[in-house]
């Protein structure tokens, strides 16, 4: 992979009082987490985030209990220097999954969050979670007020509450800072604190920036960490998915070569395999075919991709309209579930809609309604856009008594045709003369439809009389005009020339006044 010249391996400088200090000074508990107000972060105006991260309110969150949302409610509401006074007001006793529901709402608000914390500390004895702690220096870092967040940091290991998860927030608020640089140094001196530089914290290093869309910035720390911390097959699939997420081939291309150099093929690789398999897919048609090449491959190692690849590569297959590529994937995709061969290798509801409807498209109805079988027998449920499908292509391959199966489960389970398929049915039935099925799909379509209902009405009135169901065809158009359904001079005129045939004259008035006055 070439250097990129603006993203060059970091270097590190102590002239910066915002970073770990190597020689880390005593430190106190909570009391002593600096004012958040008064820290001004010595940062370069480059170096801001992009844009202040969205968080979390008690507004937005339902069915909060009343105590926890008089807190929220004080904390943004308030002024810090008058916090303390107003939560003593107003007697609340708190616990520490309060303080922790709490603080996980009061993010946009780190002054009044750290004051309630602190008050919070005198009813509790000083004995806050560690989660609670935790919550602390995430929302300090988050909000870049790294003085006060490395105070929490040092009063922590006073009382030995440090733990990786902390130090991931720490990378995760540097790398959201655009403080990448910081980041590696807080791994660098991690162990001064207690905690191991190994490589479950290298992997959470790398995770932070790549998820930030820095992938090429981990790849370059890797290269130069690992003399000391040998990669695994985590880390690996954490680059992965970074490039994945940057749609960078390329590079992924190169990661992974680097993996099979370094690692090896492994089965239980799972989420590398998926994500540079999932890269090339989403890449494009060349690309696509060397991923299923790939994937030949891994199954000749005895590896296989996860879920994620089975989807995309199901939705490739469906834009194409592959329907032999997309079988060979699924029975695939069914072998390695049923052999445990990966994690999390079975079918959603989702994909069964995919390749049903990619089946019916392709005119396999038969294979579209055998995946429609075994869905329910693994316990997924059809929704009402694969019912939708697979009844409008039965109808239009003329397979009507197929059609009328689907649509009875269909209504049994709760769903009901589209308007345009309910149409299409009506005529359907009525052209193969089977007038029962085409008066139950219209009066489901006058049940759950208020629109687009005249021109089926209206056929559905002239073929009945063209049946010879005369009484029926009345029936409709009376029904039709009491449901201001447009009934028309047309099929009022063919109506009025059966009923006059057949003696009914007054019949045909009495409908006529009826039309007329609605």
């Amino acid at each position: 992979m070439g250097k990129n010249k603006n993203n060059k391996r970091p270097y590190y400088s102590s002239n910066n009082n915002n970073r770990p200090s190597k020689s880390p000074k005593k430190h106190h508990p909570s009391s002593n987490i600096s004012n958040p107000k008064n820290s001004s972060p010595s940062q370069p105006q480059q170096l801001q985030p992009k844009k202040r991260p969205t968080f979390s309110s008690y507004l937005d969150t339902r069915n909060l209990p009343p105590k926890v949302k008089l807190l929220c409610e004080i904390i943004a509401t308030t002024q810090s220097n008058s916090i303390d006074a107003s939560l003593t007001d107003t007697g609340i006793r708190v616990t520490q999954a309060d303080v922790e529901q709490v603080l996980k709402l009061s993010y946009s608000f780190p002054g009044p969050s750290v004051k309630f914390f602190r008050w919070c500390g005198h009813q509790l004895n000083d004995d806050h979670s560690p989660y609670a702690w935790n919550l602390v220096v995430d929302l300090l870092g988050k909000n870049s007020l790294f003085d006060a967040m490395w105070d929490a940091v040092k009063s922590m290991k006073r009382e030995r509450l440090l733990s990786l998860a902390t130090f991931a927030s720490i990378f995760s608020s540097y790398v959201i800072a655009e403080r990448v640089q910081d980041a590696v140094l807080t791994f660098e001196v991690m162990e001064q604190y207690g905690i191991p530089r190994d490589v479950v914290a290298l992997n959470s290093l790398l995770s932070a920036i790549c998820r930030d869309g820095k992938t090429i910035n981990a790849v370059e720390f890797l290269h130069a960490a690992q003399e000391r911390i040998r990669p695994d097959m985590d880390t690996y699939a954490i680059l992965l998915e970074g490039w994945e997420n940057e749609s960078n081939v390329v590079c992924a291309r190169k990661t992974f070569g680097d993996m099979l150099f370094d690692i090896g093929w492994d089965p239980n690789n799972v989420p590398a395999y998926d994500s540079f398999l999932t890269t090339l897919i989403k890449a494009g048609p060349d690309e696509f075919d060397e991923a299923l090449k790939l994937f030949h491959t891994l199954r000749e190692k005895g590896c296989y991709p996860g879920l994620k690849f089975f989807k995309v590569a199901l939705e490739a297959c469906s834009k194409k309209r592959d329907a032999r590529g997309a079988a060979m994937l699924w029975d695939v995709m069914l072998r390695v579930r049923d052999r445990g061969l990966a994690f999390h290798v079975s079918p959603d509801l989702e994909m069964y809609s995919c390749v049903i409807t990619l089946f019916c498209t392709c005119g396999d109805t038969d294979t579209a309604k055998k995946l429609l079988d075994e869905m329910v027998l693994n316990g997924i449920f059809p929704n009402s856009k694969i019912y939708n499908v697979l009844f409008q292509f039965m109808l239009k391959s003329k397979r009507l008594r197929d059609a009328t199966v689907v649509f009875n489960e269909m209504v049994k389970n709760e769903f009901v045709p589209d308007c345009a398929n309910c149409a299409l049915a009506v005529r359907s039935y009525l052209n193969s003369t089977e007038y029962v099925m085409a008066i139950k799909i219209w009066k489901c379509m006058i049940e759950n439809y208020d629109s687009d209902l005249e021109e089926t009405g209206n056929r559905l009135v002239v073929e009945l009389r063209d049946m010879n169901r005369l009484p029926e065809a009345v029936k409709y158009a009376e029904d039709m005009i009491a449901r201001r359904i447009k009934v028309s001079s047309s099929t009022l005129s063919k109506l009025r020339e059966g009923l006059n045939k057949a003696r009914k004259t007054l019949v045909y008035d009495e409908l006529f006044r009826k039309w007329k006055y609605h």
